[in-house]
């Protein structure tokens, strides 16, 4: 699904620092059990989660996404003392599995599981949010920009992963899948929005970074 070539994809995992042998458990796992496993953020995408959270300390972090739980533990890392990262998914199945490594990473106190629909659930979360990680459906990213805007704190940060989607996003219209069009309203909303400075890495799928000002 990587847009980047995979030798130079190669490289950059040569050049970053190695998989924590967890993750790497997590990541095998993934790919023997579960559907869909390139929806996982993998080595090099999760050592940039582990960064940004540690060069920002967050206090609150809220993630969009679960999946199996790979990004929240790389997104945990940079957590306050007394940090929470709430993290939301759909899928109940998958629950069991995220949870079982949030435990053997430490961090059951420092994770908080919702299950069900985000957008129900963030309009519940009393909460004000130094960063906020999307990586779920796609066509309903505009819609949890609008939902966490207000929940996020001035000078903090969004990340919305896949949206380069697969390199579709520079295709014709005509040509694009439904979630490459909706990659394209999302972007198109980010950065009409004055309230906002973004930023779109080629990392991975694509990942825009976005400030609120």
């Amino acid at each position: 699904m990587e847009v980047i070539p995979q030798d130079i994809q190669a490289f950059a995992e040569q050049y970053s620092t190695p998989e924590p042998e967890l993750l790497y458990r997590l990541h095998r796992e993934t790919y023997l059990k579960v559907d869909q496993p390139h929806m996982l953020s993998g080595h090099v995408q999760g050592r940039f989660l582990t960064m940004v959270s540690q060069m920002l300390r967050p206090r609150r972090i809220l993630e969009i996404g679960t999946y199996t739980g790979y990004s929240a533990i790389c997104l945990a890392q940079g957590l306050t003392e007394d940090g929470i990262l709430h993290t939301i998914d759909i899928n109940e199945e998958l629950e069991a599995m995220s949870s079982r490594y949030f435990a053997s990473a430490g961090l059951s106190g420092k994770i908080v599981q919702h299950t069900g629909k985000a957008a129900e659930i963030i309009p519940q979360l009393d909460e004000v949010f130094d960063l906020v990680f999307v990586d779920a459906d796609k066509a309903g990213y505009t819609g949890y920009y609008d939902l966490v805007w207000d929940k996020l704190r001035p000078g903090g940060f969004m990340l919305a992963d896949n949206v380069l989607y697969h390199g579709e996003v520079v295709l014709a219209e005509s040509e694009q899948s439904n979630n490459a069009k909706a990659m394209v309203r999302f972007a198109e909303k980010a950065i009409a929005d004055e309230r906002a400075e973004t930023l779109l890495l080629t990392l991975r799928d694509g990942l825009m970074l976005i400030r609120k000002k």
